[in-house]
């Protein structure tokens, strides 16, 4: 798609969050409403996973000016799983610009399922978008290093950076997802024939099940997402993780595609850019205001958290951060008439 309008300074218009009081109210008020709630199922294609406690829920929001909100299980680990391709893309993005990635990687939905096959044969070997796990694999393999332990390790400092703190690896997921990654090696194999991976596969895909077991929480998410929503500033540390430019970048895939085949669902219901992963997290962006994280393990067919959902819902419409909802502006001397 040609623009023609990357000579043109861009502004940027943002609102903000209400007062500390009523956030932590609000906030509040989602753990004590969506904790009863039992629908979904614990993923249990990776086995370790399948042990998680459907019960345990926690919710963080943390804001661009470093003030973090928490209930229940905000600082429960769990393993960060694909919400690490946001932010590998955005490491990624920041290294080799705009145009690169997007050319190699792509930016739209597929339409299909998180780890769908067809979806490279109809596109001719092209991954799509970076939330899925072709495009994440195909990013993945773009981190720089002369080997793949200085990609893993890059990508680690990297995430890191955006937690404000060292994020460990989950030695015990990074097993169990080794021994059952069949697909994910198919997928890369068959990227490496259409000239989308240009390292070994299998050593791609290594790195990328060390990414995706990553430990987090719903703290670290909510601050790793208000990270994006502050220009790639961490706004608890101070210390910048990408730039302005990639943050947009990463936030407009996102709301294309951060929440698979639901996105344009999401999108139409909620309004914020958001990315989940199997574990049951949920990071959900609200650009110069903050960010929303969530962990409850039970996920709806899609693979997306269905307590975090509801919660962030609830958040979006009582905290209003919809990028798409306004409300009209009355000028001195002017009247808004139905």
């Amino acid at each position: 798609m040609e623009t023609d309008v990357a000579d043109v300074e861009q502004a940027v218009s943002t609102g903000r969050l209400p007062g500390w009081d009523r956030v932590e109210t609000l906030i509040g008020a989602a753990y004590e409403r969506y904790l009863p709630h039992t629908g979904g199922a614990v993923a249990d294609y990776i086995p370790i996973l399948a042990a998680a406690d459907p019960g345990i829920f926690g919710l963080s929001v943390a804001e661009v000016d470093g003030g973090v909100h928490r209930a229940g299980a905000a600082d429960t680990e769990f393993t960060i799983q694909s919400i690490s391709k946001a932010f590998v893309y955005a490491l990624v993005c920041d290294e080799l610009g705009h145009e690169v990635v997007r050319d190699r990687v792509g930016v739209d939905n597929t339409g299909l399922g998180f780890d769908s096959v067809i979806a490279i044969e109809l596109n001719a070997g092209h991954p799509m978008n970076p939330m899925v796990n072709a495009g994440a694999l195909a990013t993945t393999a773009l981190v720089p290093g002369a080997t793949p332990a200085e990609q893993w390790e890059r990508i680690r400092t990297g995430l890191s950076r955006f937690a404000g703190h060292q994020l460990p690896l989950d030695g015990a997921v990074y097993h169990s997802e080794s021994l059952t990654n069949q697909r994910n090696r198919a997928i890369a194999r068959l990227l490496e024939s259409y000239g989308r991976i240009d390292l070994d596969p299998l050593q791609v895909v290594d790195v990328y099940t060390r990414q995706c077991s990553l430990r987090v929480s719903a703290r670290d998410l909510a601050v790793m997402g208000a990270t994006l929503a502050d220009g790639g500033v961490n706004p608890a540390t101070g210390e910048r993780a990408v730039s302005p430019e990639v943050c947009r970048d990463t936030l407009s895939v996102l709301a294309a595609n951060g929440m698979y085949e639901r996105s344009g669902d999401w999108l139409f219901e909620i309004g914020l850019p958001a990315k989940s992963g199997v574990a049951g997290g949920i990071v959900a962006v609200a650009p110069g205001k903050g960010a929303i994280g969530t962990f409850s393990a039970p996920l709806d067919s899609a693979g997306n958290s269905v307590r975090g959902q509801r919660a962030i819902a609830y958040l979006s419409r009582a905290l209003g951060l919809n990028i798409f909802a306004s409300a009209a502006h009355s000028p001195t001397g002017r009247s808004v008439t139905a």
